[in-house]
């Protein structure tokens, strides 16, 4: 699908956010596992986490969807059911990776796949330390998917993430929910704790204390009340669309705060970004507040080490505000980039060149000069959510109209964000 994206003279609104998709993900899979009923508030509506739930529901988890929430009838550590064929990840290296490490666990056989960009994206980082739990599990070329995932009991481990990821962290303390004894994973480089607050909401045993994280098993989990705040992630697109266009000002409702996630504001107010904090609380461990943010001129700057970690989702959108800033943006340490739903690091540096943006890129990064012009051109999404999203913000500063296509990847993640950046325009 081709989207136009015209030039805005301002951006204006209200704005409610999707629910947070890594935070969704994981009340999903918990609930599954738990005993008796969570309802959970606000989940994702993108594609991504649907197939969390087509998953779940495949493994014999009823779940019932409403317009306002859903309700997850959980069967326990050991109700989950063989299911009947190949289970479909879609685009989702969160479901597949996260899902797995109760695969791991079952008393049955199962496989695991996705569409063609997952099986592209490498699964080594998560059979290792499954492996070292016992498990026994097959893929294409040694790590590729789709995953065959022999169950069996499994036991507990220390294990140090060789690099930080908190799909990689997560998948270990869903294994570890089954293995009895502790078993505990080692970050040197924090990384989201959402699966933490999660596994505490559901009445996990867990303990975190300098980087290392342990969970207790076998876990009994509880069925709950449950609400996700707005994406931060997505809210991202429209901070940085409001910093870049002249007169712009846009209320950002309910967005999640978690502290392991709010660098990207840090890194934006340190930049010089107008954006404010208002109205925060808290809900099942998880803060949550409203945005507000305006135009303002910005310096740029670098993104780099453990910064990169934190911000590695919202680098894309970031390039964008880079090329217009005052300074230029330089990305180091972010080779994770090659290997995400596209090479996003040769992705962003395309889609810059067709815009008439300079862009210098590296094995692990890129680098964009400041001050440049967008030019009206026709881009392509390469079928990453982010992309897509990424590049209709730079439309909007663009001289003319531009045009992307595969632009209905934003649904993976966000499935009304053209409607909603048109409507914060003030067109449709």
């Amino acid at each position: 699908m081709r989207q136009t994206v015209v030039p805005s003279g301002r951006l204006r609104g209200v704005i409610r956010l999707p629910g947070d998709k890594s935070i969704s993900h994981r009340y999903a899979l918990l609930a599954s596992i738990s005993e008796g009923e969570s309802r959970i508030q606000n989940y994702a509506t993108g594609a991504d986490c649907r197939s969390t739930l087509g998953a779940v529901e495949a493994l014999g988890i009823e779940v019932k969807r409403e317009e306002a929430a859903l309700t997850v009838h959980g069967a326990g550590l050991e109700g989950l059911r063989r299911p009947s064929g190949p289970l479909d990840a879609g685009n989702s290296g969160s479901t597949i990776r996260m899902l797995s490490g109760i695969l791991a666990a079952q008393p049955f056989d199962s496989q695991i796949g996705g569409d063609d960009s997952l099986s592209k994206r490498p699964m080594g980082r998560i059979m290792t330390p499954l492996a070292k739990m016992g498990a026994q599990i097959e893929a294409r070329e040694g790590r590729f998917p789709p995953l065959r995932i022999h169950g069996r009991p499994l036991q507990a481990i220390w294990y140090e993430l060789p690099m930080a990821s908190a799909q990689v962290k997560t998948c270990i303390l869903l294994a570890g929910l089954f293995a009895p004894g502790e078993t505990t994973v080692v970050e040197k480089t924090i990384t989201r704790d959402h699966t933490e607050l999660a596994l505490r909401e559901f009445g996990a045993e867990v303990h975190s204390s300098k980087g290392a994280i342990t969970v207790h098993g076998p876990a009994r989990l509880r069925g709950c009340e449950l609400a996700v705040p707005g994406d931060l992630s997505s809210a991202a697109f429209f901070l940085v669309a409001a910093t870049l266009v002249p007169g712009s000002e846009l209320f950002l409702q309910g967005v999640g705060l978690n502290p392991t996630r709010s660098a990207l504001l840090d890194w934006l107010a340190l930049g010089g970004a107008k954006v404010r904090v208002v109205n925060i609380g808290q809900t099942n461990g998880e803060l949550a507040g409203d945005l507000e943010v305006c135009h303002a001129p910005f310096r740029g700057g670098v993104i780099e080490k453990a910064m990169t970690a934190a911000l590695i989702d919202e680098i894309p959108v970031l390039a964008v505000l880079g090329a217009a800033s005052e300074e230029g943006l330089v990305v180091r340490d972010a080779a994770e980039l090659r290997v995400k739903e596209t090479d996003r690091i040769a992705c962003v540096a395309e889609n810059l060149r067709r815009m008439g943006v300079a862009v210098e890129t590296f094995d692990d990064g890129f680098r964009v000069a400041g001050r440049q012009q967008f030019r009206a051109a026709a881009l392509d999404s390469f079928g990453d959510h982010r992309i897509a999203m990424a590049f209709a913000v730079a439309g909007m500063a663009a001289d003319g109209e531009c045009f992307i296509d595969g632009a209905e990847a934003a649904s993976v993640s966000f499935p009304g964000f053209y409607d909603t950046l048109r409507d914060a325009a003030g067109y449709r």
